[in-house]
């Protein structure tokens, strides 16, 4: 696989590169019996710079509120699977029909810090689509290149105290928005497991 460097030229077709290695890798499925909950990782067709769509949810929110997230949300009774969730929150909170994401597969299971089992889900939709965010769920949306996300330079390692261990947390600044926590983590260990990054990762307590 390529290394950040080569990746990061202009000829590299990420999206191609990305799909494959996330096709070919092993997923991690949680023996955790939590309330689950869905995301969506949509990232734009261009191949040679794709971005990814991010949120930033309402302040005004009882819980995440003003952090920045993936589409998606806790699974409904009625909800015939995650993956329905992870899609019915992606129109519910930016427009994004179901029948516009070219769903790729299922990404590594994590636990929210508000006890929920997640699971991404990584989808392709066409980088003109136009998106509005949900005014009752969201302050904004955004796009971030991949490119972006796969220097190292821009990628920060957050110190902070877990259960009286010290724990390092990844974190980007992008365009004012703070993107870090759940969200963070799976970016990073999606770009190391789909291109090889090698960017550095703790594993989560619930991963070990």
């Amino acid at each position: 696989m390529a290394t950040v460097t080569q990746l990061n030229c202009l000829g590299a077709d990420l999206l191609g590169l990305l799909e494959q290695g996330v096709r070919s890798q092993p997923k991690r499925k949680l023996p955790q019996r939590l309330p689950e909950a869905g995301v969506l990782v949509a990232l734009t067709d261009d191949p040679f710079s794709p971005e990814v769509v991010l949120t930033r949810r309402a302040g005004r929110l009882s819980s995440h509120a003003g952090e920045v997230a993936f589409p998606g949300g806790k699974r409904d009774p009625e909800d015939k699977s995650v993956l329905a969730t992870a899609l019915r929150e992606s129109y519910e909170e930016v427009g994004l029909h179901p029948g516009e994401v070219r769903v790729v597969g299922a990404l590594n299971q994590v636990v929210s810090k508000h006890g929920f089992l997640v699971t991404p889900y990584l989808g392709v939709i066409s980088a003109k689509i136009e998106l509005v965010p949900n005014p009752d769920e969201l302050e904004s949306l955004f796009r971030v290149p991949l490119r972006f996300l796969l220097d190292p330079q821009h990628l920060q390692l957050e110190r902070l105290d877990f259960e009286g261990r010290e724990a390092h947390m990844p974190r980007y600044d992008y365009q004012g928005y703070v993107i870090w926590g759940l969200t963070a983590y799976v970016l990073v260990e999606l770009l190391n497991q789909g291109l090889k990054a090698d960017l550095p990762l703790q594993r989560r307590p619930e991963t070990r």
